[in-house]
């Protein structure tokens, strides 16, 4: 998932104050941006405070997300009459709610949870607006991609600032800068673009899952590595034992080759597995262990055997993962001999 936080402050870093009012921080020029940059993405997301304390609809995302550890929201905020999908992360039922959204239940609100989540009900590109605890929560858990900071420089909270936010720009690969009527807009990268490289390795890895003989008690999985210094392994499901999954025959090469897989990329066209009975090891423990920094695969792991929870396992460990659903269609047509629909 491509991930944007964006985040307007005051001079000395305050996304509020503690008036009954909203400050407004942002220009009309930078609203305009704003919007524009809303209508890029499918979904927009912002903690359950800021729909308390604005009230805002959310314009311009097809679909709105939110937040809410303690369950207080009320079906009356304006977003629930809103066009469009909304979805809400709970840790408990919402049965006020259940008329004008989509309840999503967790055992903890995070933002590994919170991506593969959406990932899973075809979400790929997602705006985030915050507040404060929100946007910390993605920057800690490094799930974002594009970081954009716009500060008035005319506007400073001072004893009345609410909500402080701080950025450590030092690790950024490039930043962007623009006014926009006054506000000083800064646009960090804080992950490299390499969707169409990825988008390449991944259908390798789609066309070497056709290898695999169809069986009712598999997928057809393919699995392509790429190791740091650009060397190649690939397996599929099968491929040599009749236990081995695509990503251990991939890593199987890739081992006795004696190769670094440290840093390494595994592209696979299904969800690594999170449970194994005749391993063991599942295959996302294997990539924790052997220290790959980067997971891409096209479909999630359907509940058909097991509850299958790699793409969060791997994210809870430090992983890059990366997931096109888009190409999901193409993968569920290899497994068709699963009855998957």
């Amino acid at each position: 998932m491509q991930v944007m936080c964006s985040v307007a402050t005051s001079a000395d870093g305050f996304l509020d104050d503690t008036t009954p009012q909203r400050l407004v921080l942002s220009t009309p020029e930078d609203w305009e941006e704003v919007y524009r940059l809303r209508g890029q993405y499918d979904a927009i997301l912002v903690g359950a405070e800021t729909l308390r304390r604005d009230n805002p609809r959310l314009k311009c995302c097809p679909t709105k997300v939110s937040l809410t550890a303690s369950g207080n929201l009320s079906s009356d905020l304006r977003v629930f009459g809103s066009e469009g999908r909304k979805i809400i992360f709970s840790l408990r039922p919402l049965p006020q709610l259940d008329e004008v959204c989509e309840v999503v239940v967790l055992n903890e609100i995070s933002a590994a949870a919170i991506v593969t989540e959406l990932e899973k009900r075809g979400i790929q590109r997602l705006f985030v607006e915050g507040g404060s605890q929100v946007l910390k929560l993605f920057l800690e858990a490094k799930l974002v991609d594009v970081l954009r900071v716009a500060v008035n420089p005319t506007i400073v909270a001072g004893e009345q600032g609410y909500a402080h936010f701080s950025f450590d720009a030092t690790q950024t690969l490039s930043v962007e800068k623009s006014n926009l009527g006054g506000m000083e807009v800064s646009t960090y990268r804080l992950k490299a673009d390499t969707e169409a490289e990825d988008r390449a390795l991944l259908r390798q890895a789609i066309e070497v899952s056709r290898q695999c003989v169809p069986s009712p008690s598999c997928y057809r999985v393919g699995a392509v590595i790429r190791t740091l210094d650009g060397t190649i392994y690939t397996g599929y499901t099968h491929e040599t034992s009749p236990t081995h999954h695509a990503e251990q025959e991939a890593l199987k090469k890739a081992l006795a080759a004696d190769a670094d897989l440290r840093g390494a990329t595994i592209y696979a066209s299904m969800e690594p597995c999170s449970q194994r009975a005749s391993e063991p090891l599942s295959c996302s423990a294997l990539i924790l262990k052997h220290g790959l920094r980067k997971v891409v695969f096209a479909a999630y792991e359907p509940s058909k055997f097991v509850c299958c929870e790699g793409a969060l396992r791997l994210r809870q460990g430090g992983v890059d993962v990366r997931v096109f659903t888009d190409m999901a269609d193409e993968v569920m047509q290899i497994n068709s001999h699963l009855n998957l629909q």
